[in-house]
């Protein structure tokens, strides 16, 4: 089959570049492995899809090359989104930090997708394995000059295009369908990879390190967690293996192995002077926090810091006062890794954009082959970006090829 466009990978990124250049009057063959459209889109949001995120800027983005992102995002943004969903009729809601969800299940965004895509007249091939992909670099087509011709032999038969793109994902949340395909074909093609890691996920810690903590699962509590010069304020959620919660999953894209979390436990207080305040009662200082710990942790917490003892609080000097205050604003801990991509929202790192035109999101070196989403060394923040990274690059190429 000949057409104008392969697109290999139906998530949000490969539908929106493939509505996007069917409107334009493109032939469009969108192949997939998965017998099901966009599995991410349906279990993102608690189901709900948390689609993007009205704050959305360059600077919730993360990159070797920083600025790759601002085109695009420039050129797509969260109202153009919000405005194919009011064309479907598809209620939403603002939650917190901008971040914006379906009233009804996610399945509305997949099925909306879906109707955009055939309507501008894209065909799906699902359940469609590649087994190769060749092409000739300046293959003569009649009345349009040289154009790169793309070859892709799949177990649903053969595919021309003049333009490829790869739209496969990453490789977190692997029962979602995530393979390594789409640097494969970086590989194959000459465009070089940035190094790859689990991005939004969990940490963890050494199990006898941890095993005081362990059995606090389920405790939470807000908490300002700073990792080098980056800082997030959200929920910290205490887990058997370590620290999660959406706080700890933005951290985490940033944190760098064998680094310290920086966590302040109670952002909203000055510790030394609370304690300054209550420096003649009889309480204990386990007891003392339970105003804004669960007692559990509290007790732990003490009992853990080597610098001072769990004790009435008229018992502590002015010293003692200043150092458990410090510890509170500064709790420090040293995660020995990561949950990895069983349970990572997205993928840090992939095809390096130096190698891509920030317009287009086509090969500089490989005309004709482009790369879009969260196969690109472009990572949201936790909160709807990266879904707004597919919408926006997927828009790109789709304008393009």
């Amino acid at each position: 089959m000949k057409s104008d466009a392969i697109i290999i990978g139906s998530g949000a990124a490969g539908l929106m570049c493939a509505l996007q250049a069917g409107l334009r009057g493109r032939s469009v063959v969108l192949l997939d492995h998965s017998k099901k459209l966009a599995e991410k889109i349906r279990i993102s949001g608690g189901g709900h899809c948390n689609f993007t995120n009205i704050n959305t800027k360059p600077e919730n983005f993360i990159s070797d090359n920083p600025n790759f992102c601002r085109s695009a995002l420039a050129r797509y943004t969260p109202n153009d989104f919000i405005e194919l969903l009011q064309k479907h009729n598809i209620g939403f809601h603002e939650k917190t930090l901008g971040q914006l969800f379906c009233d009804d299940e996610s399945e509305v965004i997949i099925a909306m997708l879906r109707k955009e895509c055939d309507a501008a007249g894209v065909k799906r091939f699902m359940s469609c394995e590649i087994e190769k992909i060749s092409h000739t670099p300046y293959a003569e087509d009649a009345g349009i000059g040289k154009k790169a011709k793309y070859y892709v032999s799949t177990s649903r038969g053969e595919f021309e295009a003049v333009s490829l793109v790869i739209a496969t994902g990453g490789l977190s949340i692997p029962k979602t369908g995530a393979t390594p395909y789409g640097y494969h074909v970086a590989e194959q093609f000459g465009v070089p990879i940035t190094r790859l890691r689990a991005g939004l996920v969990p940490l963890t810690f050494a199990p006898d390190e941890w095993k005081p903590y362990a059995d606090l699962t389920g405790v939470s509590f807000p908490a300002i967690v700073t990792t080098g010069k980056q800082s997030f304020r959200e929920d910290l959620l205490v887990t058997h293996r370590g620290l999660s919660g959406p706080v700890i999953l933005q951290a985490s894209s940033y944190w760098q192995p064998g680094t310290a979390l920086h966590i302040n436990l109670l952002p909203d207080l000055d510790m030394e002077t609370v304690l300054d305040e209550h420096k003649t009662s009889k309480k204990q200082l386990a007891n003392f926090l339970t105003q804004w710990f669960p007692k559990s942790f509290s007790e732990v917490w003490c009992e853990q810091n080597k610098a001072f003892e769990n004790k009435p609080l008229n018992q502590y000097n002015d010293k003692q006062r200043k150092v458990i205050a410090q510890q509170l604003h500064d709790w420090q801990v040293v995660p020995s890794g990561t949950q990895g991509y069983a349970k990572a929202e997205v993928t840090c790192g992939g095809i390096n954009t130096q190698a891509l035109s920030s317009k287009t999101m086509e090969c500089n070196e490989v005309p004709g082959l482009y790369f879009i989403g969260e196969v690109m060394d472009v990572t949201g923040w936790l909160g709807g970006y990266n879904f707004q990274w597919a919408w926006a690059s997927g828009y790109a190429a789709g304008q393009a090829v």
